[in-house]
């Protein structure tokens, strides 16, 4: 009698491999970009941290990113997320203001855009900054609060006027939608005939895509305000505060072993963000990499 041998599927092997495609299969692969450059420029240890408070410790960092030529140090990755859904979202942005308060201070559209919608069910946001050249990183986290129009004017002031008349016409995160659009159809700008044309752009014939809508608005806020070199703040328009709980110093170290220390204010988040946290007591912690 000759045993028949039915073959084994494993089930689970099979599920791993659906999850898991080959390699070919991949747009992007890790070892296919090279290996990742070793971090050794630096070492961070507790005595070389201000033992009292992160924002001197900051001040300093930021210095020295400057003082070493880093394109736009100030630049960082401002986070919020919405509730209840959790949903997060980010954003590259100018860090303007460390004030004497100590509150980072950046300054945007609060009306239309991503970042009111998540700061209206939660205050809570955080900021990063990357300063790859000194292998350095820094994450802030804690509070966020609008700043009153008064503040946000001295800013405002020092900006271009065409940015400032910019911060009035952008209706930030607001769909663009072509001028000539009807019925939830995109068509083209409308000659006489009912016939389409793009827009003369270096040469070229373009669609219109939703910009000609912006550059309307544009025009007619140049046109509110011809003439007028004192241009008031718009109230959806300022700065966002943000008052720090928690900050972390990354310094980069070879074989992903990095130095990592934050900084934890006793008390947790600062009710009252005008009081600041200059005066705050900090716990300072070396963390795992």
């Amino acid at each position: 009698m000759i045993q028949r041998i039915v073959p084994r599927i494993d089930v689970a092997c099979t599920t791993r491999m659906a999850l898991h495609p080959l390699q070919d299969e991949k747009l992007i692969f890790g070892p296919s970009e090279g290996k990742a450059p070793q971090f050794t420029l630096g070492t961070l240890h507790r005595a070389d941290l201000n033992p009292t408070s992160p924002i001197p410790q900051f001040h300093a960092w930021y210095t020295q990113a400057r003082a070493a030529g880093l394109p736009a140090p100030q630049t960082c990755v401002l986070s919020t997320a919405s509730l209840p859904s959790g949903r997060v979202s980010s954003r590259l942005v100018y860090l303007k203001e460390l004030d004497g308060a100590g509150s980072f201070v950046i300054y945007s559209n609060f009306g239309t855009s991503r970042k009111a919608e998540d700061l209206e069910t939660n205050p809570s946001a955080s900021l990063v900054f990357w300063w790859e050249p000194l292998q350095r990183q820094v994450r802030v986290e804690g509070v966020a609060e609008r700043m009153t129009p008064l503040e946000s004017q001295e800013y405002y002031d020092t900006r271009e006027r065409g940015s400032r008349i910019g911060a009035w016409a952008s209706k930030q995160s607001v769909v663009l939608r072509p001028k000539g659009e009807t019925n939830g159809q995109a068509n083209g700008v409308k000659k006489e005939g009912g016939e389409e044309q793009g827009k003369q752009e270096d040469g070229d014939v373009v669609e219109d895509d939703g910009r000609a809508r912006l550059e309307e608005w544009v025009e007619n806020v140049e046109q509110r305000f011809e003439g007028q070199e004192k241009i008031p703040i718009p109230d959806f328009w300022g700065g966002l505060r943000i008052v720090p709980d928690r900050i972390e110093f990354w310094q980069g170290r070879k074989n992903r072993l990095h130095d990592r220390f934050v900084y934890e204010r006793e008390g947790g988040p600062v009710e009252d963000g005008k009081k600041g946290v200059k005066d705050a007591k900090w716990t300072l912690q070396r963390l795992s990499p």
